[in-house]
């Protein structure tokens, strides 16, 4: 079966073929290392993954590229109000989304390339910009023209006269439409030396330099957010095709963690960060939750919905696991035609999950009624499938994980009981009944602080 994706500049799903038979080039763009990571900046990353994993099921070499953005306006702003030098504010949280990615079971990119550590070849770049015309010096900046380009905006569907790059003012701008390259140095932020003045690069140059050095002028998929989409992706696009670069092939784009219907990001205060989530469910359960949604679509956080997640992790789980208790070890077997023609078509994860589900009801049915091989080679399927997921049950990486956090889960529904009998009694002005829920977690040893999203709890000395 061909592998057909959806292609956000062709706004249709395509088929998929790549540049170089049997080998694929994907370029997906980073964290920008200002905070530590939560669950929306990691659903790339286990979505992407996913994507990988098929590509490498399929016959595929895969190089894989995903850079880290270790110089930005925010990181040197994080880092000035905490009274720490920027470098380490960068490393110290980039540590953070490598923890977070493994933890998850992402698997290492083939290259991590860090921003500060391709200037030259962003000079190169801005130099070939201004020669063929697209780009032009002002102040110590660097500035792309929009105009020069006929085809901005394709990308995004953008009108050239409604854009605004939503980014800090600089000097020397002809049009306010340009975006910027290349920033002059300012007293105390970092900076190197170029032709036209020390500085610090552009966010959108950045990735467009390390792609094609990494990857080559022409290259199969970029992924990222959909947030990326205008500005950085259309910039990137400007800059290479100005530079002469083809680029880019396929573009795919992730959609949102969203909690209340917002996007999930520190400015709204709605984060929930991985450490936090990671006290609650096991690494493997977040990952399946994160992970079960399409990747195009909109995935919206609740408790509830975590905890289903985490308990239909847990059937295949128990499937393969009863398996194995009984007849022994389960190698890695075949994955089902309806799981490979799901994720053949737009790496469509629902209908995949859907089909696991259906081998474990096979499975178990075959295990209660002694069928020993069909047992056996539904828990080789399920091994199989999850394991191009990411979630394989006995996958090496998940044993090693404490099953502290699966506890916590079961404790989790306990507690959330009770604080819902202690809220329906305040709202009934019962306060005894309220005070005898408070006391009851309280004689368990579970802080309850109540919160503009409701009451959270922990347990009492708990890290």
């Amino acid at each position: 079966m061909t592998l057909r994706l959806h292609d956000t500049a062709a706004r249709e799903v395509r088929d998929f073929v790549p540049l170089h038979s049997g080998r694929v080039t994907i370029y997906l763009c980073g964290a920008t290392v200002q905070g530590i990571p939560h669950i929306g900046h990691v659903r790339s990353g286990i979505a992407f993954d996913v994507l990988r994993r098929w590509l490498i099921h399929k016959g595929h070499d895969v190089w894989f590229v995903r850079n880290v953005t270790d110089i930005d306006d925010k990181i040197l702003t994080k880092a000035a109000d905490a009274g720490r030098p920027w470098w380490e504010w960068a490393n110290t949280h980039e540590r953070a989304f490598d923890d977070a990615y493994r933890a998850l079971g992402v698997l290492p990119p083939s290259a991590e390339p860090r921003a500060t550590g391709f200037i030259t070849q962003m000079v190169e770049y801005m130099e070939r910009l201004i020669d063929r015309g697209h780009a032009y010096a002002a102040d110590g900046n660097v500035y792309y023209d929009v105009r020069s380009l006929p085809d901005y905006g394709a990308l995004s569907g953008h009108r050239l006269d409604d854009v605004h790059q939503g980014e800090s003012a600089g000097t020397g701008k002809r049009d306010p439409r340009d975006f910027t390259l290349w920033k002059a140095a300012k007293t105390g932020e970092p900076s190197w030396p170029t032709p036209w003045g020390p500085g610090r690069p552009g966010w959108h140059l950045e990735c467009a330099a390390m792609a094609t050095e990494l990857l080559g002028a022409e290259f199969d998929i970029h992924c990222g957010g959909m947030d990326l989409v205008f500005p950085h992706h259309e910039n990137e696009i400007a800059e290479a095709h100005g530079a002469g670069d083809p680029f880019a092939r396929y573009w795919l784009h992730n959609g949102w963690v969203t909690m209340g219907g917002e996007k999930m990001s520190k400015s709204l205060g709605n984060v929930v960060s991985i450490p936090a989530m990671l006290e609650r469910v096991r690494a493997v359960e977040l990952r399946y939750y994160l992970g079960s949604a399409h990747y195009r679509s909109m995935l919206e956080y609740s408790d509830g919905a975590l905890l289903e997640a985490a308990a239909a992790y847990r059937r295949i789980e128990s499937f393969v696991e009863r398996v194995v208790a009984r007849y022994g070890d389960v190698a890695v077997g075949e994955v089902a035609e309806g799981f490979a023609a799901a994720l053949d078509d737009d790496l469509g994860v629902p209908a995949a999950l859907a089909e696991i589900h259906n081998t474990v009801r096979v499975g178990n049915a075959a295990l209660d009624e002694g069928q020993a091989e069909l047992a056996r080679n539904a828990a080789a399927s399920v091994r199989a499938m999850t394991g191009i997921l990411g979630v394989d049950p006995l996958d090496p990486h998940w044993a090693s994980q404490s099953d502290d956090s699966a506890a916590m889960a079961a404790l989790d529904v306990l507690v959330r009981a009770e604080l819902e009998r202690r809220s329906s009694a305040r709202a009934d002005k019962d306060w005894a009944a309220a005070d005898a829920a408070r006391d009851r977690l309280a004689a368990a040893g579970v802080e309850v602080t109540d919160t503009a999203d409701g009451p959270q709890w922990n347990v009492k000395g708990a890290r």
